[in-house]
């Protein structure tokens, strides 16, 4: 599939009516989705024929974009049931099958990496501090392969020192910088567009090849 289909599809996805400031809701965008997970299957075949988990799903725009590109099989994670019902309705509209999983990630209790590749676009943490942390932290517990994660660009250092040396992982990559455009929905935003400098990152858990053996 080429990139602009993928982004075409992802485009008639419904996204929040009534997003929830205090868990940082923010529509992914078709743009950053497609690209996101694109480069996941083409770049390091990641995605098709795997076992694909979205946390903090939202609307399940990366765990759509993951079923389209041919993933065994896909969980969307989220502590939201309203946004559960709504990715469960564009599963069903795009006609694609997702497991959906209301819980906080820190309390999902799998057993070791039990999935492939994880993929999310997690709370940046400007209303909880810390909060994308525990997104990470909780992704390179349970991926075998790797975890593709939107992280600001003004927390790069940070990201990285954490992820190779509290969190497990053998490698932490910056596959590119995006223009993560935030839309006007919530009352404190005074402009109608916020542009916000993203990394699209691409972590490697350090037993990988354990796994793979």
């Amino acid at each position: 599939m080429k990139l602009k289909q993928l982004e075409s599809l992802l485009g008639e996805i419904q996204q929040f009516s009534n997003p929830k400031i205090q868990l940082e809701q923010y529509p992914t965008g078709p743009h950053i989705a497609s690209r996101m997970l694109y480069t996941a299957e083409n770049s390091f075949g990641d995605v098709s024929g795997k076992v694909v988990a979205d946390l903090g799903c939202g609307c399940g725009t990366l765990g759509a974009a993951a079923a389209i590109l041919g993933a065994e099989h896909v969980t969307g994670i989220d502590i939201d049931p309203d946004s559960l019902e709504i990715a469960s309705s564009n599963a069903e509209y795009l006609e694609f099958e997702m497991d959906l999983v209301q819980c906080d990630v820190k309390n999902l209790g799998w057993r070791g990496r039990v999935v492939d590749t994880i993929v999310m676009n997690p709370p940046f943490g400007t209303r909880r501090k810390g909060a994308d942390m525990e997104f990470l932290s909780s992704a390179l517990k349970y991926a075998s392969k790797a975890v593709y994660s939107l992280h600001k660009t003004s927390t790069r250092d940070h990201i990285k020192r954490a992820a190779l040396r509290d969190y497990g992982a053998e490698s932490a990559e910056v596959l590119c910088e995006l223009r993560y455009d935030v839309p006007q929905l919530y009352k404190f935003h005074k402009r109608k567009e916020v542009d916000i400098a993203v990394d699209l990152w691409r972590f490697v858990p350090r037993s990988h090849r354990e796994n793979d053996v």
